[in-house]
């Protein structure tokens, strides 16, 4: 289980609850922030000055949101990812392949992490973006990588995060979820049934290390009305599969 700070500093978590604040608001103003956080408004004023100083945030019109320099922050962590410099042009090529949106995710803090996607020619718009995070039990991208952690740490994930139910279809069972992550295993392949999405279906494989360990994983969404049948079941698994594998054998001859 993620440890606790022992002495956290209050002032950090204060500017980290006014980042998330605007993350959800895309904008707002002192006073809604000062409401919404129940914290002064010289206080919530300070914070968002300091963060402006630094291009954090961007004021316009009273009202205060998130600044681009995030994106220069995020896009130099990715950029240092081995899993991501490999695995690029293979997603990019199964997207032409498949003409669906594929996506690339690894995992940081029990959560998934989509880091890259590229668009077929009949994919279907969706809300995944570089840098979202998501629960790893929901989607086919991270019940793939939890199904290659061991055990203790998908424990500690579920002990943490919870199992919660983003549809009707999504799994929220312990015992379902290990049963699950063991076929899996056993296959090579995950299946999203509509557990994040309703009318979206995923098929993802996992991206590996030489120990067997999950670093990341690679998925085709489609709408359920394309991916149905032997397109789902056996003809989109082999081509997700197949690509990780090239993906994991770039990564080992680096």
């Amino acid at each position: 289980m993620e440890q606790e700070p022992k002495y956290p500093v209050r002032t950090t978590e204060t500017t980290l609850a006014i980042l998330d604040t605007l993350k959800e608001a895309n904008e707002m103003g002192v006073t809604e922030l000062s409401n919404q956080l129940n914290l002064g408004k010289s206080t919530v004023h300070n914070h968002l000055s300091t963060l402006r100083k630094h291009d954090f945030v961007v004021k316009e019109d009273e009202q205060y949101r998130l600044g681009l320099r995030f994106l220069e922050l995020g896009g130099h962590s990715r950029n240092q990812m081995k899993l991501y410099e490999v695995a690029e042009p293979e997603v990019r090529a199964l997207a032409e392949e498949t003409e669906e949106m594929v996506n690339l995710a690894t995992h940081e803090h029990g959560k998934c992490v989509y880091l890259y996607r590229a668009k077929g020619a009949q994919a279907v718009e969706l809300d995944t973006y570089a840098g979202l995070r998501t629960g790893l039990h929901s989607t086919a991208l991270g019940k793939a990588m939890l199904a290659h952690l061991p055990e203790s740490r998908v424990d500690d994930i579920i002990e943490t995060n919870g199992l919660s139910a983003e549809t009707q279809h999504t799994i929220t069972d312990r015992d379902e979820l290990h049963e699950e992550l063991e076929t899996i295993r056993e296959r090579g392949v995950a299946f999203d049934r509509e557990e994040r999405l309703n009318g979206l279906r995923c098929v993802a494989a996992p991206i590996t290390d030489t120990d067997g360990r999950s670093i990341g994983a690679i998925s085709v969404a489609a709408p359920t009305g394309r991916l149905k049948g032997d397109r789902f079941s056996t003809d989109m698994p082999d081509t997700v599969h197949s690509t990780a594998n090239v993906i994991e054998l770039s990564m080992t001859h680096m």
